[in-house]
């Protein structure tokens, strides 16, 4: 062991001995150079580190209701792609100060990379998906969404899928990244329709002014109605009856309880002022001529 650290120590001085003046303020330099490209990069980490944690900080606060440990996953995930990238530039720049030709090593660098994304597209295109989800706020736990052929109440938001409970309690597991269109039906006030349908044997006006009573007299009791409700008019003329459109802007998540609760005291308005709702009604012609022959 002593006799190979004697090696070493001797072709040490072997190299600094064969070296001019010249060459030892080179080495210097760049020495110099090395120290100021690693304390460059931690300045910027640490600056890099302080602005991410500000923000995910900024995040918790938000509306998304997401978890302090899910928060704190997120930063540090996002603090160490930071400093792996940091580290690899000033890898790079370190290298090239003693001379060492760094496209070869890029190149390698980048034809890994694009092996790796292949093989990782759709988990890569799912997180990407699910960051931006989460910084803009599109939607949140809890809230009330449609995403293609699936409506229901959001109950957790990950990096890489979005989980959805429908009305009937089943959930549904989402990739992030197969989400093209989403309808947020929390985001603000919602209007409630209801469509009420009469025969046309009935008073059309006298059934509008049924309506607007009732619907009136449920927003004077009802604090989930912001506005005035109105009625809008005959909307169609169906094969059996007439319809009038009813509606009345509710607050947050309570569209469907105001139009549950409308059409029960509608009805019985109706059944009160015997004002018959429409069905399917069959006619026979009898020829009494033909019979006779």
């Amino acid at each position: 062991m002593e006799g190979r650290w004697g090696t070493m120590q001797h072709w040490a001085l072997a190299i600094f001995r064969s070296l001019d003046p010249d060459s030892y303020i080179r080495l210097g330099i760049r020495l110099l150079k090395v120290i100021l490209i690693i304390v460059g990069a931690n300045i910027i980490y640490r600056i890099g580190r302080t602005i991410i944690s500000a923000f995910f900080r900024r995040q918790a606060s938000s509306r998304l209701q997401i978890s302090e440990k899910k928060i704190n996953t997120l930063s540090a995930l996002s603090q160490s792609i930071l400093k792996y990238i940091l580290y690899f530039i000033a890898g790079i720049m370190i290298l090239e100060q003693f001379g060492v030709n760094t496209n070869s090593l890029i190149a390698t660098a980048g034809i890994g990379g694009v092996a790796i994304g292949f093989g990782a597209q759709s988990l890569v295109k799912d997180v990407i998906a699910g960051f931006f989800i989460l910084f803009e706020e599109q939607y949140a736990v809890g809230d009330m969404v449609t995403i293609g052929d699936v409506t229901g109440t959001v109950i957790d938001i990950g990096l890489r899928t979005t989980k959805i409970r429908s009305f009937s309690g089943e959930v549904t597991i989402i990739p992030n990244g197969q989400l093209s269109k989403v309808v947020n039906r929390s985001c603000d006030n919602i209007l409630a329709i209801v469509d009420v349908n009469i025969a046309y044997e009935e008073d059309i006006n006298d059934a509008m002014r049924i309506i607007g009573d009732v619907a009136r007299k449920y927003a004077a009791e009802n604090e989930n109605i912001v506005e005035e409700p109105q009625v809008l008019g005959v909307i169609d003329l169906g094969d059996y009856g007439i319809t009038i459109r009813l509606i009345a802007k509710t607050a947050n998540m309570q569209k469907w309880a105001v139009e549950r609760e409308l059409r029960k005291r509608i009805k019985e308005a109706f059944d009160y002022n015997k004002i018959k709702i429409p069905y399917p009604r069959r006619f026979i012609i009898h020829n009494k001529e033909k019979d006779a022959e």
